[in-house]
């Protein structure tokens, strides 16, 4: 199937995707810190840069979600 949108198009629509403070991943921060969890965000020295880390309990998290 042949894409329906001119390159200009595309690359306008995938620049509108964000990758970072999305909704779903703010409500989860929002959770974690009223908990009393501390976090780092977007650690790049973990393979596939989880959204998450917890490195007091060795975890990551990735959310997946909508804008």
């Amino acid at each position: 199937m042949a894409d329906v949108h001119t390159p200009e198009q595309r690359r306008f629509n995938m620049q509108q995707i964000k990758g970072k403070n999305t909704k779903p991943e703010m409500l989860v921060r929002k959770f974690l810190h009223a908990n009393g969890f501390r976090y780092k965000l977007h650690d790049k020295t973990l393979p596939g840069k989880p959204d998450i880390v917890l490195p007091k309990y060795r975890t990551v998290i990735y959310v997946h979600g909508w804008e």
